[in-house]
C-alpha cells in the first residue's frame, strides 16, 4: 500500500501532481477537528497552510505520521516539540514567499508615502480632494530597514532603486556584509532618529516582541511612516495609533497584528494608516512555490532521503551533491556497526576521507546514527529523533574527517568502543556502475572485503578450516535460505576468519544460532540494510 499524504487545506494542482504518481493523496477539511483527527490515523505525511493546527493531540492521533509540512514559512500552527519528540518531521518553505513579502512592504511604503488607499477610497465615495492627499517622494530620502534578513536585504535592494539613503539595525549582521548591499549598520536609537520611513523585517521572537513601542516612538524623526510586513507585536499597535494621533508619525502601513484575524484595531481609525490583512505570501507565485516547495520535501521524507528545510533536524540545510550519495552508505553503515558489535557502543567515531571533505560532512555523522539504532528500539528512527536516542542512552557521536584515502576516492567508517573495551569498525564506500550508484562494504570490523550492503547481510566469525562454506550452504539450503552472494576474508590460512553472506530472506534467531553452532562460530551476527 502506497504512504497516504493527507492534505488539510488548499493546495497548488502542480503540488498535489508532485505526490500523486508515488503516494496515496487524501484531502480533509483541516479546520474541522474531529475530520482532521480521524483522517490522521491513517497518515504518513500531511500538508497545512496556516488554519490548521498540528498539535501534540493530532501527532498522538497519528501513529505512522513521518513528516508534517507547512506550505509557508511560519510554524505558529505546528507543535514542533511535540512532533521532534515522536520523531516526526517538521518541514516548511522557508523561501516561498520572501519576494511577495519584500514586494508587499515596498507596496505598503509606496502607498503610504502618497495616501493611495484613503484617496482611492475617497473618490469612490464622489469626493474629489487632491490637495487633502498630497503626498511625498521617497527619493532622496533615509529608509530605515529594522533586520537584513532575506527578505530585508530583498527590500532595501528594491527601496535603493528609487534613489534612497539606506541605514539598517541588525546585530547579527557584519559590517562589511552590509556594506557591500549598499547599506549602513546603525544602532537602533540611530536609525529611528534619523529615518524618513522605517519597514520592519524580523522574526518574532521574545527579544523582538514590542521592539517598537512607546520609548522608541518617542524619539522617531517627526513625520516618519513606518511599515510592518513582517510579524505582529514587534510594533506596540496602541503605541503607534497614539503616536499617529499626536503628529509625531506621519502614517503606517501594517500588514499584521499581534493578534488574528484582526478586524479591530486603534489604527484603524486613521486615514494615513494603509492596513492589510496579512497578504504578505498571498500572490499566485508564492502560494505555488510553497506547495511546490513542501511536496517534494514530503516526497524526500517518505523516500527515507535527507530533507534540506526540516526545521527540526540538527543538520539542517543543502547538502552538496557529492555528499548525498554517501547519506544511504552512512546509514546502512550504522545499521551493520550495530549489528557486528551486538548491541550499543559507549562511544562512536563517523569517520569520512577524501575529496568530500572538502563539503559539509556533518549530516553523514546524523545519518549514521540513525542507522545504528534502526533496529534496537521500538519507535521509528528518523533524522529528527536519532541524536535524541543517543543522548538519552548516553551514546556519544562524533565526526572525523581527512581528506586523504588511499585505495578509495571517498570512504566512510563507523568505529565505535564498546562497554567491554572491545572496538568495532565498519567501512564502505559508494562506486558508480553506469547510470546508478552501488553501495559496498569495504572493511567489516578489520577484516577486508568487497561486498553489495544491500539485502539481508549475515556475517559468521570463526577459525579457518576446510568444508565450513559446504557447511554453511547445506545448512541454509535445507532451511529454504538462498544465498545470493558470499565472500570468505581471513588474515593468515588456519588464523581467525570471517564469512560474509547476502541472503535472500531474515533468519530467524535459531537458524543464525544452529548455522554459528555448525561451524563453532565464535561470533554471529545479522544486519538488515535493505532499503526502507
Amino acid at each position: 500500500m502506497n504512504p497516504v499524504v493527507l492534505i488539510a487545506e488548499e493546495l497548488a494542482p502542480a503540488a498535489i501532481e508532485v505526490l500523486a504518481h508515488d503516494f496515496d493523496v487524501r484531502h480533509v477539511d483541516g479546520t474541522d477537528r474531529s475530520a482532521l483527527l480521524s483522517a490522521l490515523a491513517d497518515a504518513d505525511a500531511v500538508i497545512v497552510r496556516s488554519a490548521t493546527q498540528i498539535d501534540a493531540e493530532a501527532i498522538a492521533a497519528a501513529p505512522r505520521l513521518k513528516v508534517v509540512a507547512r506550505a509557508g514559512v511560519g510554524l505558529d500552527n505546528v507543535e514542533v516539540p511535540a512532533a521532534t519528540a515522536r520523531g516526526v518531521m517538521v518541514v516548511n518553505a522557508p523561501t516561498s514567499n520572501i519576494v511577495s513579502a519584500a514586494e508587499q512592504a515596498v507596496a505598503l511604503l509606496l502607498a503610504v508615502a502618497r495616501n493611495t488607499a484613503s484617496a482611492s477610497a475617497a473618490l469612490k465615495a464622489g469626493e474629489w480632494k487632491r490637495s487633502k492627499y498630497t503626498g511625498v517622494e521617497i527619493q532622496g530620502k533615509t529608509v530605515g530597514v529594522v533586520g537584513l534578513g532575506r527578505i530585508g536585504v530583498l527590500f532595501a535592494s528594491r527601496i535603493a532603486a528609487f534613489g534612497t539613503r539606506l541605514i539598517a539595525y541588525d546585530p547579527y549582521i557584519q559590517p562589511a556584509r552590509a556594506a557591500q548591499l549598499g547599506v549602513r549598520l546603525v544602532g537602533l536609537e540611530e536609525l529611528l532618529r534619523e529615518s524618513d520611513f522605517i519597514s520592519i523585517h524580523l522574526p518574532k521572537t521574545p527579544e523582538t516582541v514590542g521592539l517598537i513601542g512607546e520609548k522608541e516612538l518617542a524619539i522617531v524623526k517627526p513625520g516618519v511612516r513606518i511599515v510592518n510586513a513582517a510579524r505582529g507585536g514587534l510594533v506596540d499597535e496602541q503605541a503607534l495609533a497614539d503616536a499617529i494621533a499626536e503628529g509625531r508619525v506621519g502614517g503606517a502601513g501594517v500588514d499584521v497584528y499581534s493578534k488574528e484575524p484582526c478586524t479591530s484595531s486603534p489604527l484603524f481609525a486613521f486615514d494615513n494608516v494603509v492596513a492589510t490583512p496579512h497578504l504578505g505570501a498571498s500572490t499566485h507565485e508564492a502560494q505555488d512555490k510553497a506547495g511546490l516547495a513542501v511536496a517534494k520535501s514530503v516526497k524526500l521524507a517518505l523516500q527515507g532521503e535527507f530533507v534540506p528545510d526540516a526545521v527540526n533536524v540538527q543538520a539542517g540545510g543543502v547538502v552538496a551533491e557529492d555528499v548525498r550519495p554517501l547519506l544511504p552508505l552512512a546509514e546502512k553503515l550504522g545499521r551493520a556497526f550495530t549489528a557486528v558489535a551486538g548491541g550499543i557502543a559507549a562511544s562512536v567515531t563517523v569517520e569520512v576521507r577524501g575529496e568530500v571533505v572538502d563539503h559539509d560532512v556533518s549530516v553523514l555523522k546524523l545519518a549514521a546514527t540513525k542507522g545504528l539504532f534502526s533496529s534496537v528500539v521500538e519507535e521509528q528512527v528518523t533524522y529528527v529523533n536519532a541524536p535524541h536516542l543517543a543522548a538519552e542512552r548516553g551514546v556519544e557521536v562524533t565526526l572525523a574527517t581527512q581528506d586523504e584515502t588511499a585505495e578509495h576516492p571517498n570512504l566512510v567508517t563507523v568505529r565505535g568502543a564498546l562497554p567491554d573495551g572491545r572496538t568495532v569498525s565498519v567501512s564502505g564506500t559508494v562506486t558508480s556502475a553506469g547510470a546508478r550508484d552501488v553501495i559496498k562494504l569495504t572493511e567489516v570490523d578489520g577484516f577486508a572485503v568487497e561486498i553489495g550492503a544491500e539485502g539481508i547481510l549475515v556475517f559468521l566469525r570463526y577459525a579457518d578450516r576446510p568444508g565450513v562454506v559446504g557447511t554453511v550452504g547445506t545448512l541454509l539450503g535445507e532451511a529454504g535460505v538462498n544465498i545470493a552472494a558470499m565472500q570468505v576474508a581471513r588474515r593468515e590460512a588456519g588464523g581467525e576468519t570471517l564469512m560474509s553472506l547476502t541472503v535472500d530472506q531474515a533468519l530467524g534467531a535459531d537458524l543464525l544460532t544452529s548455522a554459528a553452532e555448525s561451524i563453532g562460530a565464535t561470533a554471529a551476527s545479522a544486519a538488515d540494510l535493505r532499503d526502507e
